[in-house]
């Protein structure tokens, strides 16, 4: 059963950072690229940032661009949002999400406020 499970998220003040993880299992992550997404309340869900099978080419949305960072590791079956110089518009849950066999898998997200 392919599984995505978020976490990391917490209340952070402006300015400071948290490293997001999403574990996956149930599917072969090398082959896949990967993408995080978030909604704010009252707000449709929208891209954050996606990154390749390999981790060769990764995007961002421009509201983050130059403060948050996608990665990977392939072996551990993981996929890391680092995001620094948080600001309050950054609030949001955080879900991570694959598109595998023509299907849309999401995990159960993470809540991020930043605040002060």
């Amino acid at each position: 059963q392919l599984q995505l499970v978020e976490s990391g998220g917490g209340l952070v003040q402006p300015g400071g950072s948290l490293r997001l993880s999403c574990a996956t299992s149930g599917f072969t992550l090398d082959d896949y690229g990967v993408g995080w997404f978030r909604q704010a309340p009252g707000k449709e869900r929208e891209g954050v940032s996606c990154i390749s099978s390999s981790g060769g080419s990764t995007n961002y949305a421009d509201s983050v661009k130059g403060r948050f960072t996608i990665s990977r590791d392939n072996a551990k079956n993981m996929v890391y949002l680092q995001m620094n110089s948080l600001k309050p518009e950054d609030t949001a849950v955080y879900y991570c999400n694959a598109y595998v066999s023509a299907k849309d898998y999401w995990g159960q997200g993470t809540q991020v406020t930043v605040s002060s």
